[in-house]
């Protein structure tokens, strides 16, 4: 091989941040080299990033193996003593063009090729600029990182250190040049998004942010938010909800369960009431919006009344994009310490769970057929609705990063079908 090749596992902000260093390796002169961008939310995610680190030394016996990301940042030893990888960077230190210079021979120490530094040192969030993400329609822009909270069961901000944000000025650039090299949709995206602002001057709101970024770059036609936690969604954004077409009709929330022990347990913010309350607010504003939402099964002392709460949140919150997330302790957190339950419990738990999504996506798709909608192509024959909902085009129309306009057909329990049309919105 040539060049940089990256291979990314986990959230959006990975992605954009996978962009970052593929930019910055290159200013830097590395050639025949691979960055793996890991994940650390699960036991199964850093797993995933070991097989792919010795698939990728099999594939490239001569490339540079550099590992870094969330599970590289707190568990630095456990990739530096794997003898397939050159260099294990802090998620600080990936995004530095100086990090992929003089980089340490071959077959050296774990502890010479381990340049990790202590992430809750880190103060500031600089921001990124790209120019474009690789292989995507729709392009990420990095407004926060790190978080202040200490749920129970997270490891992240052990991987990204405490919160903090990108000037809105630095981040409407951002979009700004995005926008103008081509993309009709930008995506907000932090590790806390929702507490954006909290450590800038004067303390704006992700919801003003979104709302700067609109009346900044008119050209935009599509905002959207990676991801929330609806306990911390101010007025401005609840405004923007309610009047702004261009910000686009899905919310990520993350609920993580529906059961008022188990959110204490997690030591989560929002009650079950909250969280409900929050759903019916937003659809009375949007009568449109789609939710999505990321639940855990089987959280240590979880009983089976309490998980049927988690099942019911489904319908009483009308989420339509389920991630589910059997438990899995990560080693360094106060949920580990706690009662576990048997793992084949689990495994059936989070079974049921994506079962109760897949009902309630079937019901979403259901009520979509029969109706016309403007698609974000990503691939040829494939694109989203403004509320993130996959349909597929069967002639293969559309060019990726394109608008199209799409009467819905049918579906088959998973994406919608559509036929392409011709409609004054996707002009």
């Amino acid at each position: 091989m040539s060049g940089v090749d990256v291979i990314t596992f986990g959230c959006r902000l990975n992605t954009y941040e996978s962009e970052v260093m593929r930019n910055e390796a290159e200013k830097a002169g590395l050639n025949n080299a691979i960055l793996i961008n890991t994940c650390a939310v699960t036991a199964e995610a850093v797993r995933q990033a070991r097989q792919s680190i010795r698939k990728a030394r099999r594939d490239n016996p001569n490339a540079r193996i550099i590992v870094t990301g969330c599970a590289a940042q707190t568990e630095a030893a456990t990739f530096a003593e794997m003898e397939e990888v050159d260099v294990v960077l802090g998620n600080e230190e990936k995004l530095k063009y100086t990090s992929y210079r003089k980089l340490p021979d071959f077959g050296v120490s774990a502890e010479e090729k381990t340049r990790v530094n202590d992430i809750m040192s880190i103060k500031a969030t600089a921001p990124q600029m790209v120019d474009a993400i690789e292989g995507r329609s729709r392009a990420f822009v990095q407004v926060q990182n790190g978080c202040d909270h200490r749920c129970t069961f997270c490891i992240i901000p052990y991987g990204r250190g405490n919160s903090r944000s990108v000037p809105m000025g630095a981040v409407v650039d951002q979009v700004r040049r995005l926008v103008g090299n081509g993309y009709i949709e930008v995506v907000i995206t932090g590790v806390d998004a929702t507490s954006y602002g909290a450590d800038l001057p004067g303390q704006p709101s992700l919801g003003r942010l979104a709302r700067t970024i609109l009346d900044e770059v008119p050209e935009l036609a599509r905002l959207r938010l990676s991801s929330i936690d609806s306990i911390e969604a101010d007025r401005h954004l609840m405004d923007l909800i309610a009047d702004e077409p261009r910000f686009m009709p899905h919310l990520h929330l993350s609920l993580q369960h529906g059961d008022d022990m188990i959110l204490k347990r997690m030591k989560r913010r929002h009650l079950r009431a909250d969280a409900i309350r929050f759903c019916e607010d937003v659809r009375r504003l949007r009568p449109d919006m789609a939710f999505g939402a990321d639940i855990i099964a089987g959280f240590p002392t979880e009983s089976e009344e309490m998980f049927e709460n988690a099942l019911s949140i489904v319908d009483e919150c009308g989420l339509t994009h389920l991630h589910v997330f059997p438990f899995s302790a990560r080693e360094g957190t106060p949920a580990a310490r706690m009662p576990q339950l048997d793992r084949v419990l689990v495994k059936e738990r989070a079974a049921r769970l994506r079962a109760k999504g897949e009902a309630a996506l079937e019901r979403h798709l259901d009520g979509m057929t029969g109706t016309e909608q403007v698609l974000l192509i990503e691939k040829p024959g494939v694109g989203r609705t403004e509320n993130f909902t996959l349909t597929r085009l069967p002639d293969g129309s559309g060019e990726p990063g394109t608008l199209k306009a799409a009467f819905i057909t049918g579906h088959n329990g998973q994406t919608l079908t559509g036929e392409a049309v011709r409609l004054q919105a996707a002009e």
